[in-house]
């Protein structure tokens, strides 16, 4: 036989295979809605009307801009029918999250980035809305009033947050995706993607944003949700198979290709006897370890069942040494952590991270997991996760003495007694604590035992009850302090900045944004830029009593500054800012947003002096 005939059979055979993985992607309703060859012709029948509700709840979310006592900016504001649009503007009622563009990665409490994080995720923020009625989607809203063009992913929940019983199973499907797109335009705008059809009805609607690319903050007023009540029929038409088809990211998403399905399926595989490996047994250990450590976890689990010089390899706990769950969050469950614990057991430094998913990790699958891996764990991410409380805590603290650096932001579902046992920790060197309910005795014992801490962010915490007295134990007890976070803190002053200027010299940033209590009068601002001259980012938002005093001050002192926020100020002149600009070489961010002196010309007059600084200007509507 010709050898053309058998590479033509392999050609159809993979020619068939496409087809048939084609059309079992298109019957789970998985066809994206950029360069597919395959058509989904949805009608709603009239007795299948269409459904169009706002968000009845704000379910969960990563961070706003506002206050825990207030509406102004907070991402509750999404809940219910429009306050602004069809309006354009900085308004208060509307949803705002805390950081826009690329400065918070550039600041000294910037945490160093995962590896094998794969590039097509790029979410910072989320929020989950929660609507009236379950219903199949076939479109998805977002009402933008201020700097659009944030929102990069949307999902769809199975499980019913007003349901009286828990879910059997909670499952994730994205209903759009694209990377992040510059929006030059700041007006507002109704942004309406092109969702995909979903095989279950759903009333739990997820948005993630990525602000990198904003000039400011994004402001987002509603989230209308259109469905039917009962299931479409998927009406598919086969053509020519696209390559693009077989990329990464598509059969990421897939059923099939989860987390707990891979674990599954490559831990009862057992290779085959056969022939050696050829020119790969050959290959010296560390060149293969090179090569594999820009694989992805998913990636790492597939190659198992390769071959046995693959499969040895990645049974090794060297390739265990960063989990970074975050990307994978609506796959991994409690039997991925199983799956881990025998290969991480013996790793010297490890990284877990991982962010809110309703209904995938339990208490139970945690604990067994720290209490195998937690002794060399150094670095631990626990974002938004809901299922933490006290007794992980307490597990946390007993079997990760070697933690260095734990992130607990946005869990505020945690008792304030569970923070005491973080205490036990004592060579945390960074602690995120933002918009928790830990208490002023809770945080005074961490503060007395964990003397080692650089970084410490107690923005939004409302439980605490008098700052001047923790301000007074931060600057007796964590000399070593280099960036601190006191956003919305509302009773700190001047006694308070005092003792931490004088106890903490080598801060390079403070974030007294929000701070009403802290007057420039006092001189409290002048004496932070005479004792701390290593400051890169200084945060004085909202604050109107800073002056041109003030400015000088950081001019003459603190010339390695790289952000300044002075949001709100009526008593800083042009000139002021024109001697800071000269001395402070490094400068990038000034935002002199609503100051009522600084107007439209002389921030143009600046940024023709000043070209490198990005200089924020805008005014009230």
């Amino acid at each position: 036989m010709s050898p053309v005939f058998p590479m033509l059979t392999v050609l159809t055979m993979f020619y068939y295979m496409c087809l048939r993985r084609r059309a079992r992607i298109a019957t789970r309703g998985e066809i994206m809605n950029s360069h597919r060859t395959i058509e989904s012709n949805s009608r709603a029948s009239p007795l299948n009307a269409e459904v169009v509700q706002y968000a009845k709840e704000v379910v969960d979310f990563s961070s706003h801009y506002g206050s825990e006592n207030s509406m102004s900016y907070t991402m509750w504001n999404l809940a219910g029918v429009p306050n602004v649009f069809p309006s354009s503007g900085d308004f208060t009622q509307t949803a705002v999250f805390r950081t826009y563009g690329t400065w918070w990665d550039q600041c000294p409490s910037a945490s160093v980035p995962f590896k094998r994080t794969p590039p097509n995720f790029q979410s910072q923020d989320y929020v989950e809305l929660a609507f009236e009625q379950q219903v199949y989607p076939t479109a998805v809203h977002v009402l933008e009033t201020y700097h659009p063009g944030a929102v990069i992913r949307i999902l769809a929940c199975s499980a019913n947050p007003y349901s009286p019983s828990p879910p059997a199973e909670v499952r994730w499907e994205i209903l759009w995706s694209e990377k992040p797109t510059k929006v030059n335009a700041s007006q507002a705008r109704q942004f309406k993607p092109c969702i995909k059809q979903i095989n279950f009805p759903t009333n739990l609607i997820r948005l993630e944003v990525n602000s990198s690319l904003l000039d400011y903050y994004t402001e987002l007023d509603a989230v209308v949700l259109h469905g039917v009540k009962d299931k479409p029929l998927l009406s598919l038409k086969t053509s020519l198979i696209d390559m693009n088809d077989l990329d990464e990211d598509d059969y990421e998403e897939k059923d099939g290709c989860g987390m707990d399905n891979l674990n599954k399926k490559f831990s009862s595989i057992a290779l085959r006897e056969g022939p050696s490996n050829g020119y790969f047994d050959k290959l010296p250990y560390e060149l293969i370890q090179l090569f594999k450590n820009h694989l992805l976890l998913p990636h790492c689990c597939r190659e198992r069942s390769t071959c046995k010089g693959v499969n040895q390899y990645k049974c090794s706990p060297v390739k265990y040494i960063y989990i970074y769950k975050k990307t994978f969050w609506a796959k991994v469950r409690d039997t991925a952590l199983l799956f881990m614990t025998s290969k991480c057991r013996l790793n010297h430094l490890f990284i877990l991270a991982t962010t809110a998913g309703k209904g995938h990790i339990s208490e139970t699958g945690f604990a067994l997991f720290l209490k195998v891996c937690g002794s060399e764990l150094v670095r631990l991410e626990l974002s938004c996760s809901h299922f933490l409380n006290e007794t992980c805590l307490e597990i946390i603290s007993e079997m990760c003495p070697n933690l260095q650096d734990l992130n607990l932001s946005s869990c505020d579902k945690l008792p304030p007694q569970a923070f005491n046992h973080i205490a036990k920790l004592c060579g945390l060197k960074r602690l995120i604590l933002y918009r928790t309910k830990v208490e002023q005795t809770g945080l005074l014992s961490i503060l007395n035992f964990c003397s080692e801490l650089q970084h410490l962010s107690l923005g939004s915490c409302v439980m605490i009850e008098d700052y001047d007295v923790i301000a007074s134990v931060i600057g007796a007890k964590c000399k070593k302090l280099r960036t601190l976070d006191l956003w919305r803190c509302k009773n700190i002053t001047e006694n308070g900045i005092a003792e931490l200027a004088s106890g903490c010299p080598l801060l390079e940033e403070l974030d007294l944004g929000w701070c009403p209590t802290l007057q420039s009068s006092t001189g409290c601002f002048a004496k932070l830029a005479r004792q701390l001259p290593n400051l890169q980012k200084l945060f004085l938002t909202a604050n109107r009593s800073v002056c041109d005093t003030d400015i000088e001050e950081l001019a003459c002192n603190c010339t390695r500054l790289r952000q300044l926020d002075i949001l709100g100020t009526r008593m800083v002149s042009p000139a002021s800012l024109r001697k800071l600009l000269e001395s402070c070489k490094d400068l990038s961010l000034l935002d002199v947003s609503f100051c009522s002196q600084i107007d439209n010309r002389a921030v143009l007059e600046l940024n023709v002096s000043f070209p490198k600084v990005f200089i924020k200007k805008s005014f009230t509507q």
